[in-house]
């Protein structure tokens, strides 16, 4: 098995934006929940890094949509300074999650995948700062789902710490969402 070590984490500080933009296709949820009927598991080594490349590539996908979406939202004008400000800060960190991935690809002997030209956000449905508040929190929740799914079924310990320490993140950017919406932040005790 091919140990692959990711840089540390970048400081908080530089995390990432507003509307991170988290809805994923359902081959990229399969990817990263660990469907064991696309091959995700296999028993030698250069294929367990292919496994590795190719969840650590879904991940990397998502959170290249993530960056796009806060983008979308810090320029959509519906946004007050202190909530853009957030949303840039979430931005910064996506951008940082995105930054450990596509290196661990590399490191690995894959290719990072390269940013979508258009997501296909739905910006008609933008209206209003709740609006997109809300469009931010679902991508958010997608995200907590897909690294949770993603954890178990890596098979570089290091990565799958990287993994879950994003997974922190994602669920702290939801809970930070819910409560400008003036929901609940933390609704359940566990993550579904």
């Amino acid at each position: 098995m091919a140990i692959v070590k990711l840089d540390p984490l970048p400081a908080r500080g530089k995390r990432r934006t507003f509307l991170s933009g988290f809805t994923l296709s359902a081959t990229a949820i399969a990817l990263l929940a660990g469907n064991e009927k696309l091959g995700l598991v296999g028993t030698a080594s250069a294929q367990t890094a292919n496994n590795d490349v190719t969840i650590l590539n879904s991940a990397l996908g998502a959170e290249q949509q993530a960056i796009a979406a806060y983008q979308l939202g810090a320029e959509s004008g519906l946004l007050q300074k202190p909530v853009k400000d957030l949303a840039v800060q979430f931005q910064g960190h996506h951008k940082a999650h995105a930054e450990a991935l596509a290196k661990a690809v590399t490191k690995l002997g894959g290719k990072p995948v390269a940013p979508m030209k258009d997501y296909h956000f739905p910006k008609e449905k933008l209206k209003s700062q709740n609006d997109v508040l809300a469009f931010a929190a679902t991508l958010e929740k997608g995200a907590v789902s897909a690294y949770l799914g993603a954890v178990p079924i890596l098979t570089d310990k290091d990565l799958a710490k990287a993994a879950a320490s994003i997974l922190g993140d994602e669920a702290m950017h939801w809970a930070v969402l819910r409560y400008a919406l003036g929901q609940n932040p933390v609704p359940e005790a566990f993550v579904a």
